[in-house]
C-alpha cells in the first residue's frame, strides 16, 4: 500500500470520523457536531443544528443551487453506532487502524465511511467550480440504530424539516469491503406485518442464543416451506 493512500485526505477525513465514540448506549453527540461543523466551514457551507429532543442533535450543511426554488435533494447519514465487544476486534474499534489498506473501526461500514462519502464528493465538485442546480443538503442525525425515532422520527414533523424542500433524498448504503463494487436496480416492497413473540430481545451486533427473533426467523422459515410445497407438489 502506498504512503499514498495513508496520507490521502479524503481517508484521514475517515478516521478521524471513525475516532468519535458516538457508541450507543448513552451517546454524547458534541464531539459529532463539532467535528461535522469544522467540515461544514472547510466546504464553506451554512449549518444548522435542530434539537426536536434534548441531547439528539440533527446538523444540517446545505449548499445552495443556482435554482434555489426546486425541491432540494437531501444526503442523510447517521452519526451513532452500535455497541461493541473489544476483546473480539483483531484491532481497538476506535483507533481506525489502516491495516494493509483496510481500516478497521467501529462505524466503517455503518455507516460514517457514506457521511464522509458524502463530504468528499462536496469537497471535489466545489473545488473544481462546479454549482448544481438543485440545493443539496447533508443530514446528520442521532439513534438511528435504536430506530431513528429521537432522531429523523422527530424532526421530519418539524417546520424545519418542511423548510428544506426536499424531492429526493438518498439515505443508508453499505461501502463495499472489497474491491468488487454491488449495484442494485431494485428493492424490495413494503409489506406491514404485526408479529409477537415472547422471547429475549436482541441487536444486530448482540448474537445473543434463543432470542425472540431467531423464533420468528425459524417460524418464518418453516411457513415459507409450507408455502413452496403448497404450491410447487
Amino acid at each position: 500500500m502506498s504512503s499514498d493512500y495513508e496520507s490521502n485526505p479524503s481517508v484521514t477525513n475517515l478516521r478521524n470520523y471513525l475516532r468519535i465514540r458516538s457508541v450507543h448506549p448513552n451517546i454524547n453527540y458534541d464531539e459529532c457536531i463539532t467535528y461535522l461543523r469544522g467540515q461544514a466551514a472547510e466546504m464553506g457551507l451554512s449549518v444548522q443544528v435542530h434539537e426536536p429532543l434534548p441531547k439528539k442533535p440533527i446538523l444540517v450543511m446545505t449548499w445552495p443551487g443556482l435554482e434555489p426554488n426546486l425541491p432540494s435533494v437531501l444526503l442523510n447519514s447517521h452519526m451513532d453506532v452500535v455497541p461493541v465487544f473489544e476483546k473480539s476486534w483483531s484491532h481497538p474499534p476506535f483507533e481506525a487502524r489502516l491495516v494493509d489498506g483496510v481500516i478497521y473501526g467501529r462505524g466503517v461500514q455503518d455507516m460514517k465511511s457514506v457521511a464522509v462519502q458524502y463530504i468528499e464528493a462536496v469537497k471535489k465538485l466545489k473545488a473544481n467550480g462546479i454549482r448544481l442546480k438543485r440545493t443539496l443538503h447533508l443530514s446528520f442525525v442521532p439513534d438511528e440504530e435504536i430506530g431513528g425515532g429521537p432522531g429523523m422520527g422527530k424532526f421530519v414533523q418539524t417546520e424545519a424539516f418542511k423548510n428544506l424542500n426536499v424531492g429526493f433524498a438518498l439515505d443508508e448504503g453499505m461501502a463495499s469491503a472489497t474491491d468488487e463494487y454491488l449495484i442494485y436496480n431494485g428493492e424490495r416492497t413494503i409489506w406491514h406485518m404485526k408479529i409477537i413473540c415472547p422471547g429475549k430481545s436482541g441487536h444486530g451486533s448482540l448474537l445473543l442464543p434463543d432470542n425472540s427473533g431467531e423464533k420468528v426467523r425459524i417460524k418464518i422459515k418453516l411457513t415459507f416451506i409450507w408455502f413452496y410445497l403448497a404450491v410447487y407438489f
